[in-house]
């Protein structure tokens, strides 16, 4: 399903579009390449997601989601940021004591 900015108001709907961006930007395909992730911290308090997507070839794909400005930041395989996505909706739903840390 090809999730679009605009349509993202709960924690699933965002990790999908992350996950989405991510293989797309290296011609993956989703269901071949899981997404994991890990809670990021400031003084104690969760202050973003941290999302990695481990692709053939040691190819290593990230995204930061930072709570405070909403804000979603794509890296590529070099580490080099190529997407900064402003948020439209704030996502609520995201609670750090149940993470799984992987798809």
């Amino acid at each position: 399903m090809y999730m679009r900015l605009d349509q993202v108001q709960a924690y699933d709907q965002l990790r999908a579009l992350i996950h989405q961006k991510l293989c797309e930007k290296e011609n993956l395909m989703e269901e071949e390449f899981h997404l994991f992730e890990m809670p990021l911290r400031k003084r104690e308090k969760p202050c973003g997601v941290q999302f990695v997507l481990q692709g053939p070839r040691n190819v290593r794909l990230g995204g930061i989601w930072a709570f405070e400005h909403n804000t979603v930041y794509l890296y590529d395989a070099r580490g080099i940021r190529y997407e900064k996505m402003q948020l439209k909706n704030r996502i609520d739903n995201y609670d750090p004591a149940s993470e799984n840390s992987a798809a």
